[in-house]
């Protein structure tokens, strides 16, 4: 115990797998440990290989970024789409972020994909062209 009358120690949160091993998933001083390499989330080198591999399955394979105008389930709405960027999470928020501020408008990116409230497809080619993306249109 040290002077607050706290104990510093690890607790232990056993995850059952196939073979019944237990792993640390939580530690006192370094927070939440990574089950695939037992290094701390903050440290963990396998969360920058997931996050690559999943920009990776999100970018088109042709290089191409496809706009859309959606109203499908969003009440008569229209969504303005972005899909095939490839851009980890946190480059792809920023981006997401400025088109919409581009735009004037709200919007969220979700599994990849921008999306822009209100029809703003237009603007947003112009937008992704002068950042040097080469975009197509797609959709009636």
């Amino acid at each position: 115990m040290n002077c607050r009358g706290t104990a510093e120690t690890n607790v232990k949160i056993t995850r059952m797998t196939r073979n019944n091993a237990s792993s640390l998933v939580y530690s006192t001083e370094s927070g939440r440990i990574c089950i695939d390499c037992d290094r701390p989330v903050a440290q963990c080198q396998c969360a920058a290989n997931k996050q690559a591999l999943m920009a990776a399955a999100n970018a088109s394979p042709d290089g191409v970024v496809r706009i859309q105008r959606e109203t499908k389930g969003r009440g008569g709405k229209s969504v303005t789409l972005v899909r095939g960027l490839g851009l980890e999470a946190v480059a792809l928020a920023a981006l997401g972020k400025q088109l919409k501020a581009a735009c004037g408008s709200g919007g969220t990116v979700k599994d990849g994909v921008i999306e822009v409230q209100g029809d703003h497809v237009l603007t947003l080619m112009a937008a992704l062209e002068k950042r040097g993306y080469s975009v197509k249109r797609v959709g009636g």
